[in-house]
């Protein structure tokens, strides 16, 4: 009996946050239900396993049926709405991977709403001809070929009115390479499939073929125009650890710097001038390599060429793999980012080694964090693997100040009544910005507008986005409703998102005179302590720097020392350290909301 595996993955805010303990059904044609399982800390299930049909029948061009069987999966998770995702197919042999992203349930939300994903056969069993459309050297190109990271997917066909998602390029990659074709296929059959894929988009993007025509996407998935791509979808372990390996590699020819138009199309019920999916089977069967197989379609004199030009990442690859032994700058800087995104997810071990230097439980933190997401999990930091680092860290910062931004714009939980529209400026529109960029956070179909406190264009569309999702007329006027269910958006989101201090510590602004010992004093600590949270070498302070500082323990429990600014609240300072109004009150004995400036107050520091 063919067998192959799933593994399902619960998710939020583009991967920032795992949502451990949601509830996993995984059921068969029918709807009856073989599996019921629970994520883990890192939001994903155990690998499960399914029948399905003879591996042999996806590699035969000519049989006239689907060679999978599908099957369907219903999640819920407390707090946010229920996905179910249908036709998710099974190859023998080959381990599916089902992301999940949830988006939370808007503040006063009592029922989750259903989102429906289905799936479908993959591109290369349809009918019908691709690409009406192709590329020409008329189009506004850049100056050499970028990596979109995020990548904005229309889905639809280029004029109608859907959506745009925003997602990491390589999963781009292997979301259209697992909607495209076959797992099962030769490794040098879908590495030639994959350099297509790759260097189809990029084209896409160094032509500024959509952009320079006024639309606000990079590519469709559209397969009249361009290459397929469902939201939403399973991929495949074996598609997703060649894409880690060459997804910034791309056909050119020789002597140019453009990324190749490398249209293509099935070579079976559709012809095309370009590349043939199935036949790259038949070659790699033969013996050639991707570079052999793509050179039997395209040009003779194409090469692969590699960009290190990646938007969205807080710093490029050194170019050297990091692995036990290494020292240095760029060896600290994983540490740093592996010891912020172990908070969210606590799977990851902690790392003693000596900063700077790559030990044995940096290895463990790595191999743990690329088990986590889907890369091979090998401890070694090469270029696939510093790349999700820093974008996974660029994600869970984010979360954290955006929560912090929200504090100090003073947002509260009642709406503006002013009437925003495109023209307007002013604070309102930075509040409005602001929320918007919290429902982006978590939802990709919102693109993130710039906080600008100007109501442009890119405001206009995010806004529109947001009224879609949220069921309103998309009319890009921010009026009552689309007030009130950003709040309750925010409301809802705002719960999820995680403290950025560690456990039983606050954030302190180095001010003039301060010391390391008037501070440990001040919130009964020791010098010592705060050394070693803040990774301090020495007792230097400077005027600005922020340090984390732990807090005081007592018979009471936790608390810290903080003093009364102006703008504070109780509700804003209960919000701000993850405790309530009256749990403030009670520890400071206090019988009143009203505060006064330089007043000292008892906060629960847990």
């Amino acid at each position: 009996m063919a067998i192959g595996y799933l593994i399902i993955q619960a998710r939020t805010a583009h991967d920032a946050l795992p949502l451990s303990g949601a509830q996993i059904w995984i059921m068969d044609g029918q709807e009856k239900h073989i599996y019921h399982l629970t994520t883990d800390d890192s939001g994903e299930t155990e690998k499960v396993s399914l029948e399905t049909l003879d591996r042999s029948l996806s590699l035969d061009p000519d049989y006239q049926g689907l060679p999978y069987i599908s099957y369907h999966v219903l999640a819920f998770a407390d707090g946010f709405n229920t996905v179910h995702i249908s036709g998710i197919p099974i190859l023998e042999g080959e381990t599916s991977i089902q992301p999940i992203e949830f988006v939370p349930m808007q503040g006063s939300q009592r029922i989750p709403t259903v989102t429906e994903i289905e799936i479908g056969p993959p591109a290369v069993s349809m009918t019908g001809e691709r690409y009406q459309i192709s590329s020409d050297t008329d189009s506004r190109v850049l100056r050499q070929p970028v990596i979109p990271n995020p990548i904005t997917v229309h889905l639809g066909a280029p004029g109608a009115s859907a959506s745009n998602v925003q997602v990491p390029f390589t999963d781009y990659v292997k979301n259209v390479a697992s909607s495209e074709i076959y797992p099962t296929w030769p490794n040098a059959s879908l590495r030639a499939n994959i350099y297509a894929i790759i260097t189809f988009a990029l084209n896409r993007v160094y032509t500024e073929w959509y952009r320079s025509r006024g639309y606000s996407f990079d590519i469709t998935n559209n397969t009249a125009y361009d290459q397929y791509f469902i939201y939403g979808r399973n991929i495949y372990e074996s598609v997703s650890l060649i894409v880690d390996e060459i997804f910034n590699e791309f056909v050119r020819r020789q002597g140019q710097t453009s990324p190749y138009f490398t249209s293509f199309c099935n070579g079976t019920t559709a012809a095309c001038s370009g590349l043939s999916q199935w036949g790259t089977v038949t070659l790699a069967n033969q013996g050639l390599t991707p570079l052999q197989i793509l050179r039997s379609y395209y040009p003779k004199d194409v090469e692969i060429a590699e960009t290190n030009i990646i938007t969205g990442i807080l710093s490029s690859y050194p170019g050297t793999a990091l692995r036990t032994g290494s020292t240095g700058l760029d060896v600290q800087t994983i540490q740093t980012y592996l010891k912020r995104i172990r908070r969210n997810y606590p799977a990851i071990p902690a790392i003693t080694d000596e900063e700077g230097v790559f030990g044995e439980s940096t290895r463990a933190a790595v191999a743990k964090f690329q088990s986590i997401f889907n890369l091979a999990s090998d401890g070694i930091v090469g270029k696939s693997t510093w790349n999700k680092l820093s974008y996974l860290y660029t994600s869970v910062t984010r979360l954290a100040e955006l929560d912090s931004e929200g504090t100090s714009l003073g947002i509260g939980t009642v709406p503006p009544a002013s009437i925003l529209r495109p023209g307007s400026s002013g604070q309102d529109v930075i509040t409005l910005q602001y929320l918007l960029n919290v429902a982006a956070e978590f939802n990709a179909a919102i693109p993130a507008p710039t906080q600008d406190g100007n109501f442009g264009t890119g405001t206009r569309q995010s806004v529109e986005a947001f009224q879609r999702a949220a069921g309103l007329t998309p009319d890009g006027v921010v009026g009552p409703l689309t007030w009130q269910a950003l709040y309750q958006t925010y409301l809802g989101a705002d719960n999820i998102i995680p403290p950025d201090n560690a456990p039983g510590s606050i954030e302190y602004v180095v001010r003039s005179g301060d010391t390391l010992w008037l501070l440990a004093g001040r919130y009964g600590t020791t010098v010592d302590a705060i050394k070693k949270l803040n990774g301090l070498n020495s007792d230097i302070l400077n005027i600005g720097q922020v340090l984390k500082i732990p807090a005081a323990e007592s018979s009471g429990g936790s608390y810290f020392e903080y003093t009364v600014r102006s703008g504070d609240t109780l509700w804003l300072l209960a919000k701000r350290y993850g405790t309530t109004v009256d749990a403030i009150k009670r520890l400071n004995g206090l019988s009143s909301d009203m505060l006064s400036i330089g007043q000292v107050l008892r906060i629960p520091g847990n």
